[in-house]
């Protein structure tokens, strides 16, 4: 009898035991996975090969409110909300013909992911009109080269929309003296923007107090920056490029 209940005993703790570790286990895996594009953001400090900048003017990232912006940028930017490898494709595509232009306007390179801010994701005309891969307002388009009306427009074609693109660009950086301000300005406009530097006092791009598109704008830039550049730190696959460029290739511009 007493030899029964020993063995009782013991199968019961067995039991026991084999549950409390099921339990253990199922509390562990029942957590939710933190996604690591929530937490693998690179930054300087972090990583001394990582710089954050437009047109080669670095993000200054001391700052409490600059440092917040840009982290927003790249969460929003980040595959947990966006969920789709669509802008690396569109950056396969469109790059070959973008990259050519904007060297043959002497246009920094960091211009060319313009259109995936402006336009990647999206479909259809803005609310104001806006539309196309440059997002051009009609009258904007027809000013710089190009057809729209008629049951054409040429907003969508790539090159053409491109060239149109350089020519504004390159006008904004006569007027501002800054490729940061010009891209600003391509955003929200030459007049607003000029009227912000004015009763601000202020010409720097990160130190302006801007609408939030705007004040938004050249960080979200540098973030779509990152997510092509290094996909892998912000929860995307490495895309590979399929296709290779030459600066000293020769573009028709007519």
């Amino acid at each position: 009898m007493i030899k029964k209940h020993l063995i009782t005993c013991s199968v019961i703790c067995v039991l026991a035991f084999i549950s409390g570790l099921f339990s253990s286990w199922k509390t562990d895996n029942s957590k939710p996975k933190k996604h690591k594009a929530e937490y693998k953001f690179i930054y300087p400090k972090d990583d001394p090969s990582t710089e954050f900048s437009f047109a080669d003017e670095a993000v200054p990232l001391n700052d409490r409110g600059i440092n917040r912006k840009m982290r927003g940028s790249l969460r929003k930017t980040s595959y947990t909300n966006i969920q789709s490898y669509i802008l690396q494709q569109e950056a396969t595509q469109l790059f070959p013909v973008i990259e050519p232009i904007l060297a043959a306007y002497g246009i920094p390179d960091d211009f060319k992911y313009v259109p995936l801010v402006e336009a990647g994701l999206k479909d259809g005309v803005s609310k104001r009109g806006a539309a196309g891969w440059w997002q051009f307002m009609p009258g904007t388009a027809r000013t710089y080269g190009l057809k729209v009306g008629n049951g054409r427009d040429e907003r969508y074609n790539i090159r053409k929309s491109t060239i149109a693109a350089c020519k504004y660009i390159k006008e904004l950086y006569g007027e501002f003296n800054s490729w940061t301000l010009a891209a600003a300005a391509y955003n929200n406009g030459e007049i607003q923007l000029a009227r912000a530097i004015r009763n601000q006092s202020e010409d720097n791009y990160f130190r302006l107090h801007l609408n939030s598109e705007t004040g938004h704008y050249i960080y979200n830039i540098i973030a779509m920056k990152q997510v092509i550049e290094r996909p892998e730190l912000y929860g995307y696959k490495k895309y590979n490029r399929i296709y290779s460029t030459h600066p000293s290739e020769l573009v028709a511009l007519n």
